[in-house]
């Protein structure tokens, strides 16, 4: 039986259900009636003078239709009340508000030359205020972060225009590796986003470099390959690629984002010339056509978009039928209503012509041409693009990696900004890594691109370019494009990135804009010789050249660098440096007697301008002198045969080969001589080789003509080279097995010779390298072959991006180290162990080998890269908080290098370079390379 309680709960029951009833009654009426007058009004409309009537049926969907039409009319861009949020969109509850004092702030505006010393207000995802923050206003804030930035610079985070991040995955893994689709040449369909891998290890990497926010664009594969997407990398707390979204194009939740409101710009990847023409095997001419195909397309739904809304807002529907659209070409369709950034991968001036003309035959605009390494050549024709001229997004020194590129140049971005047209640095990550974008600027200012224009490179025009102006974050880097540094804290969204971050002092003089070079001769002869002028070095034709002003001297002795003379500082102490046959004859004042009585009335006087006399450079790692463009095979030497998994022909010398890099060197090559002119005078170049033993390496001079001419080869054999990577087949333990049996077993032929003197101890072994596993297992090898022959043997590794694991290892075996690069980055699984240095750790891997007594020097992997050897081994320097000198950074890339890999000493003095208004570390120009081997003094 049921209690008072229960029956009346049953009541109750039974009322409720009766009312649910009742109520659905309603609610069907009510929707037969709206549905018969809805039918009714479709039925009829009269029209006509004379009283005819005609029959108009209005689609059942013509609500929607409308809709569509309407947007139509929508502009990109932010919301009109965008600056009046209360809280930025990507705001994390719990974020305490954040006051950055006593900052000197580089904002962005007036053309990059706005500079403001005060506060920064941070609260809710949002920059609240800049300048003098008062005490009235902070009264509100019981839980204000206060940070004394004692007039350190407070920049806008750092924006790079082309990058990777997330799709060309570090370490590369086939399971992550969703950069480009080859499944046709045009793809508008397709979207960064949902390959995006929120595990890359790069992420906080390039946060730890200032890097705020990255446009993640498809790979270059396709001439249209699909869309980008803009990115925030701070770790999203949702874990999802969404959540990184700088903002949502794809967001469908009107009450986050309405589209009759205002249209977010989205982002899309064009490519032209080299690549989709090699993907697809096409022509120029073939990718043009797909180009003028798809655009076509698009032209045709838009118009057919156009006229039926024109025709649906008069209430025409007879005959209209469905809203003309197509969701694999609806993006392309939005780049023609300039609701889309098209963003174009373009080197040459055929490609640039030809995308200027598309955008007028199709009526869009280009948001920016990327690489675009002729573009400083015709500003005309850019200018000519429709709309308006598009923004150039470029490297600042990496050229001559295919034929397009090979007409880069330095001074590009100058040039371009001299003409009007904006300028962008980027990464293209992760073939530069990303981490050093600001790099990129300071090389870009370095050869005249002007600050303001530079630090805008990297923070507000790229934010223009990819329409995001209005939401650009801070971070506290030192914007001075001199300063080579890491950022001491990045905010995103209001968050601070860096937990516990490695701080280094840094000179004051760091804290103003660097006087840079001239170049305005260097300049004018790329235009003059249409991008390829003219590089070899010119000889003085004085017996005596006599440098003055000098403010530093330093000479090697052996293995050893010293400084030898030192102005300190004083105009009055500046120094002289004689010079006569090409060899040093006096360093002191100028008031010497050495220096008065050595003059003779036909010396050459070169005004070094408080500059300095260093030892040349001598660079390993790359195959600078084997190549004059990486990916023509004609321009090469080409790559050896390996034993381990290629037959060797006998006439090649069978099971006995060992390959010299003396036999197929290219003298004269671009790059060997625009690294001459940057200070490095001596390469050490190893056979090209992908397998396991590459061969003898030769040394040589980056200025001569050709290996007769004198001092031009000077060593025709240094070190043995073989390489211990994980390739799969064959396994790393096979590898080591193979060096195994050919440092204890019988080889034959030239290959036995070059053992031999390994095994004796007077040739190292160079081994390339990166896992800390496999370095183990080298250290055990060479205890084990030292114990069989009763003798040390020199080993060096290259690479060794794991090393620092081992260091103490390493120091007691006494093995040398060539880290190659200097900064490292993950970019294979055998590497992701790194030591990212400061601020992310206390030690940089050099710092940490040194410490350890290990002999460390300084390598590149791209022929490229050599000219800039003499800024990596500063930034070394500067990251080691004071423990490498200016003297131990010239030996890291000169006289360690040659230590490491053989290099053998004679009476003859080693090259030195002269540099004007600075030392060769500083932001300061070549201007002559004294010669003793050759007797001469070359001018540049």
């Amino acid at each position: 039986m049921l209690s008072p309680s229960g029956r009346w709960q049953r009541r109750r029951d039974q009322r409720g259900t009766r009312l649910a009833r009742v109520l659905r009654g309603v609610v069907a009426v009510a929707l037969s009636v709206v549905v018969l007058q809805y039918f009714q009004v479709l039925s009829v409309f009269s029209s006509g003078s004379s009283g005819s009537s005609r029959s108009v049926t209005v689609p059942l969907r013509a609500a929607e239709f409308l809709d569509k039409c309407r947007l139509l009319d929508v502009k990109p861009g932010p919301p009109p009340d965008f600056h009046g949020r209360s809280q930025n969109d990507r705001f994390v509850q719990g974020t305490k508000p954040t006051l950055i004092k006593n900052a000197t702030i580089w904002t962005g505006r007036a053309n990059g030359l706005e500079v403001v010393h005060g506060d920064i207000l941070l609260d809710t995802g949002l920059i609240k205020r800049i300048g003098r923050v008062h005490g009235a206003e902070l009264g509100q804030y019981a839980d204000l972060e206060i940070i004394d930035a004692q007039g350190r610079w407070v920049s806008p985070g750092l924006v790079d225009l082309h990058s990777h991040l997330g799709v060309y995955n570090s370490p590369v893994l086939q399971g992550a590796f969703d950069v480009n689709s080859r499944k046709g040449p045009v793809l508008p369909w397709l979207r960064a986003l949902d390959g995006l891998n929120t595990h890359d290890d790069a992420y906080r990497l390039s946060i730890a470099g200032g890097v705020t926010t990255a446009l993640v664009l498809p790979g270059s594969a396709n001439a249209i390959g699909g869309q980008g997407v803009l990115i925030k990398l701070r770790p999203p707390s949702d874990r999802s690629p969404t959540g990184m979204l700088l903002e949502n194009p794809y967001e469908t939740n009107s009450s986050v984002y309405d589209r009759h409101a205002h249209f977010r710009y989205r982002q899309m990847k064009h490519a032209c010339g080299e690549n989709p023409g090699r993907v697809y095997s096409g022509t120029r001419m073939d990718t043009i056509w797909a180009f003028r195909q798809a655009y076509e397309k698009a032209r045709q739904i838009k118009q057919a978009q156009d006229d039926f809304c024109a025709k649906a807002t008069r209430g025409e529907w007879a005959g209209l039928g469905e809203y003309p659209e197509d969701l694999q070409w609806e993006a392309l369709v939005d780049v023609l209503r300039g609701r889309v950034k098209v963003q174009t991968h373009c080197y040459e001036t055929v490609d640039l012509d030809d995308l200027v003309r598309i955008t007028n035959e199709f009526k869009f605009s280009i948001a920016a041409f990327h690489h675009a390494h002729e573009t400083y050549l015709v500003p005309d024709t850019l200018k000519a693009a429709y709309g308006h001229p598009p923004a150039i997004a470029l490297f600042a020194t990496n050229a001559r990696y295919k034929r397009e590129s090979y007409r880069g140049s330095e001074f590009a971005p100058r040039i371009l900004a001299e003409n009007g047209l904006q300028v962008v640095m980027k990464s293209d990550h992760p073939v530069l890594n990303s981490r050093y974008l600001v790099y990129e600027a300071q090389q870009a200012h370095f050869y005249g691109l002007p600050h303001n224009l530079a630090l805008a490179s990297v923070t507000s025009t790229p934010a223009q370019v990819i329409g995001q102006e209005h939401r650009i974050g801070f971070d506290t880097t030192q914007p001075s494009p001199r300063a080579r540094r890491h950022p001491q804290q990045v905010w995103i969204d209001g968050l601070a990135q860096l937990d516990a971050p490695h701080l280094l002092s840094k000179p004051a003089s760091f804290q103003k804009p660097p006087v840079t070079p001239n170049f305005d001769k260097e300049t004018k002869e790329t235009l003059e010789h249409d991008g390829l002028p003219p590089l070899d070095p010119k000889p003085s034709r004085a017996r005596t050249v006599v440098f003055t002003n000098v403010s530093s001297v330093y000479l090697r002795e052996g293995a050893i660098i010293s400084q030898v003379y030192s102005a300190r500082g004083r105009a009055s102490d500046a120094g002289v440096v004689l010079i006569r046959d090409g060899k040093v004859s006096c360093v002191g004042s100028a008031a010497s007697a050495c220096a008065v009585s050595m003059v003779d009335e036909g010396a050459e006087y070169i005004n070094l301008e408080g500059g300095a006399v260093s030892p040349g450079l001598t660079t390993a790692g790359s195959p600078l002198g084997l190549e004059e463009i990486r990916s023509e095979p004609s321009t090469m030497d080409g790559y050896v045969f390996d034993p381990l998994t290629d037959s060797i022909p006998d006439i090649a010398g069978g099971e006995g080969a060992v390959v010299r890099a003396a036999d197929g060197l290219h003298f004269g090559t671009r790059d060997a001589l625009l690294a001459y002119r940057s200070g490095v005078t001596t390469a050490i170049t190893a056979p090209g080789s992908s397998g396991f033993l590459a061969g003898l390496s030769a040394v040589f001079s980056t200025a001569g003509h050709h290996k007769l001419e004198e001092g031009a080869l000077l060593q025709e054999t240094s070190a043995l080279h073989v390489a211990i990577h994980p390739v799969g087949s064959p396994s790393v333990s096979t590898q080591i097995a193979a060096l195994r049996r050919l440092l204890l077993g019988e080889t034959k032929g030239e290959l036995s010779r070059a053992i031999e003197q390994v095994r004796k101890g007077r040739s190292p072994l160079a081994i390339s390298i990166h896992s800390a596993d496999a370095i183990a297992s080298i250290i055990t090898l060479k205890k084990e072959v030292e114990q069989e022959l009763g003798n040390k043997i020199k080993v060096t590794l290259i690479g060794a991006t794991e090393a620092h694991l081992l260091a103490k290892e390493i120091g007691d075996a006494d093995i040398g180290v060539l880290v190659s690069p200097s900064r490292p980055f993950p970019h294979t699984w055998e590497g992701r162990r790194l030591l990212p240095g400061p601020p992310l750790s206390e030690r940089s891997a050099i710092v940490e080998l040194l410490a350890h007594n290990v002999t460390v020097g300084v390598g590149v992997t791209a022929a490229w890269e050599v000219r800039n050897t003499r800024f990596d081994v500063a930034w070394a320097a500067l990251e080691s908080n004071g423990t490498i000198s200016k003297a131990d950074a010239l030996a890291l890339a000169s006289t360690n290098v040659e230590t490491l890999l053989g290099v053998k000493a004679d009476e003859v003095q080693g090259d030195l370079v002269a540099t004007q208004g600075g030392d060769l570390l500083d932001f300061s120009k070549v201007v002559a390379i004294i010669s003793p081997r050759r007797g001469v003094v070359d001018v540049i």
